[in-house]
C-alpha cells in the first residue's frame, strides 16, 4: 500500500492508467489474430503504420520517438521488414548514419490489406460509442501523454498544490 494518499484525480488517472494496460494488452492480442493471415504482428503492424502515416520519410530513431517506444524495439523489426522487402532504406541528408525508412510497393500493399481487415473490425468495436465520448477520451489520453512527454512529473507536497 502507499504511504501518502491520492488525489480524487490521482485515483481516477490510476484507475485508467490501469484500464490502458490491460485495453493495450487485448488490443494487441486482437490485432496479432487480424493480421495474422498477412503474416503480421501487431508490433509489425504499428511499426508500418507509423511509416505509412509520417508525412515524409523518418528515421527509425524518430519513429521510435512517435511512437513511444524504445528505438532498440523499432530497429530490430524494421531490420526484420527490409530482410521480407517490405521497407527500405534511403540516405537521409541530415544523418550520414540514420537512414530514412520507407515503405517498398510490397509494403504499401501489406499495409493496405492489413488497413482492410482492420476497417470492419474497429466498426464493430466502436458500435454503439458516441464520437463525443470518444472524442473526450482523446482529449484526456493526449493530455497525460503530453505531460509524460514533456516530463513533468510534479510532485505533490501533500496538500494538493505543487
Amino acid at each position: 500500500m502507499p504511504n501518502g494518499q491520492w488525489t480524487e484525480a490521482g485515483e481516477a488517472v490510476t484507475t485508467l492508467i490501469l484500464d490502458v494496460f490491460r485495453l493495450n494488452g487485448r488490443l494487441l492480442l486482437a490485432g496479432d489474430r487480424l493480421v495474422a493471415e498477412l503474416g503480421l504482428t501487431s508490433a509489425r503492424w504499428q511499426v508500418l503504420g507509423a511509416i505509412a502515416y509520417a508525412e515524409r520519410p523518418e528515421s527509425v530513431a524518430w519513429h521510435a520517438r512517435t511512437m513511444g517506444v524504445h528505438r532498440q524495439g523499432v530497429q530490430r523489426i524494421v531490420n526484420e521488414l527490409k530482410k521480407d522487402g517490405i521497407v527500405a532504406f534511403e540516405p537521409n541528408p541530415h544523418h550520414k548514419r540514420a537512414h530514412l525508412v520507407i515503405l517498398t510497393a510490397k509494403g504499401q500493399d501489406l499495409f493496405q490489406a492489413a488497413m482492410a481487415l482492420q476497417i470492419p473490425w474497429v466498426n464493430g468495436l466502436s458500435e454503439g460509442l458516441s464520437p463525443g465520448d470518444v472524442e473526450i477520451t482523446k482529449k484526456v489520453i493526449g493530455r497525460l501523454k503530453s505531460r509524460l512527454e514533456n516530463g513533468l512529473m510534479v510532485q505533490d507536497d501533500g496538500t494538493g498544490h505543487s
